[in-house]
């Protein structure tokens, strides 16, 4: 194990930066894309029961995004520890975070996932559905509940495995679950004529099923870093050391539903239409976003091995490399999603011209903005992964909170449905904007401290 631990560290600090996060994020990317599908299937065969049903998913959405920032909070915590204790070739160390985070996240899924259930109804509501949503939204949520234990947990191996440098065993989980969910949702919801029922059922399988891959990895001894019941800490300094490192995910899917139920309630008095046109924007864009997130968490292992290591000016050259790769992949993508607009919003709703008409210009304004997230990203994936939690927390909180919140409070007010569509891409903006000041001075220190530890070397 120590050996094995020797030589994964030996891959992150000497192999070509290019090379080395291409390998890394290819199968991030394709997780986090199979992941986006997840949603992106359920609200494309709902939006086929109606308009009012494709309304429910957007939503149920925010409750699935908490369950997933409890699960990122402790998977993203725990990964964060294991690359750079195993960076510092303290392997043991590191075995007792993975399964401290593991466990945790099982207990915080069921109780959950119990209390939404209890609460049920006045939950849904809270969440911003309309009368004739409701329904809908219920039906789906009952389904989605019982798996808050399974998606929490997923969330933690997923991180884990990409932490200790296996995207790809992490992908094959995701992936699963994915092709699952895809198969399921038609069979149920059309052919069995479950409705949208057969949609929440649909994806609390392909949850089952990407879990039970994710934690065979595990079983069969294919990670570095194993997880075992009797390796959990109920230290608290040891839960500590994991929010710590996870808050910054808390704080960042924690806000995604908030956003989502803020952006639900604004968009409400505009009618059934004008939910259900945000929820598709929403899960057609973050598809986009989706390859971003995974090519940062590819450089996420990277960047805390080195900088463990004092390996500074590779982390900034992997840092340069990441932005430059990712802008061009953004803008590129986004330029294709601009275009197509009108045609992405018709594959949900082809008979809801309504939904068409006020789904185009947000969708637009939203690619529009799309490749400013790119340093905003990359710059919050950093500071996770080396432990500077307290700028991750502030990147983190600007996109979907600091900026978005008061955005789309004021907006529509100011300019009625209009602020509605363009709160999120202005919120883009502004984000991006704040974290020029909040990167870039670190960025120039690490010269610094690269020249200092050259120095110090024989």
């Amino acid at each position: 194990m120590a050996d094995e631990a020797k030589s994964r560290l030996e891959i992150m600090t000497k192999t070509p930066i290019p090379r080395l996060i291409g390998k890394l994020a290819a199968p991030a990317i394709a997780g986090m894309l199979v992941s986006a599908a997840y949603s992106l299937a359920d609200t494309y065969f709902v939006s086929r029961i109606g308009t009012t049903a494709a309304g429910a998913v957007g939503i149920v959405y925010p409750l699935t995004a908490f369950i997933q920032a409890v699960g990122y909070t402790l998977g993203m915590g725990s990964g964060s520890l294991i690359s750079q204790l195993l960076g510092k070739k303290k392997t043991g160390l590191a075995e007792k975070a993975a399964s401290t985070a593991f466990f945790s996240a099982l207990m915080a899924g069921a109780v959950i996932g119990a209390a939404g259930l209890l609460f049920l109804d006045g939950l849904i509501r809270f969440l911003g559905a309309t009368p004739t949503i409701a329904p809908y939204a219920e039906s789906y949520a009952r389904f989605i509940l019982p798996g808050a234990p399974i998606l929490c947990a997923s969330s933690v191996l997923n991180c884990d495995l990409r932490a200790e440098g296996r995207a790809s065993l992490a992908m094959i989980g995701v992936m699963t679950g994915c092709i699952l969910n895809i198969v399921l949702n038609p069979l149920l919801i059309f052919t069995f004529r479950m409705g949208i029922a057969g949609a929440g059922i649909a994806t609390l399988a392909g949850q089952s099923a990407g879990f039970a891959v994710l934690l065979l990895h595990y079983l069969r001894r294919r990670t570095l870093v194993p997880i075992r019941a009797g390796l959990f800490s109920f230290r608290p300094s040891d839960h500590g050391k994991i929010l710590k490192m996870g808050v910054p995910s808390l704080i960042h899917q924690g806000l995604a539903s908030a956003a989502s139920m803020a952006l639900n309630l604004a968009a409400a008095p505009f009618g059934d239409a004008a939910v259900a046109a945000m929820a598709i924007v929403g899960r057609a864009f973050f598809f986009i976003l989706a390859a971003l997130i995974g090519f940062g968490q590819g450089f996420q292992p990277v960047a805390g091995f080195n900088y463990s290591a004092k390996q500074f000016r590779r982390l900034k050259e992997s840092f340069r490399f990441c932005l430059a790769a990712g802008t061009a992949g953004m803008l590129a993508l986004c330029a294709v999603g601009f275009l197509s607009a009108p045609r992405i919003m018709a594959l949900f709703r082809p008979d809801d011209p309504q939904v068409i008409a006020d789904g185009t210009p947000a969708l637009r304004a939203q690619f529009a903005a799309g490749p400013l997230q790119v340093f905003v990203v990359i710059s919050n994936m950093m500071f996770q992964s080396i432990g500077k939690s307290k700028r991750a927390s502030l990147l983190a909180a600007l996109r979907q909170g600091i900026c978005f919140l008061p955005a789309v409070a004021v907006l529509p007010r100011l300019i009625g449905f209009a602020g509605v569509q363009f709160s999120q891409p202005a919120a883009d903006l502004l984000s991006f904007l704040i974290s020029l000041p909040v990167t870039v001075p670190f960025l120039k220190k690490l010269n610094g401290a690269s020249q200092t530890v050259r120095k110090k070397r024989p």
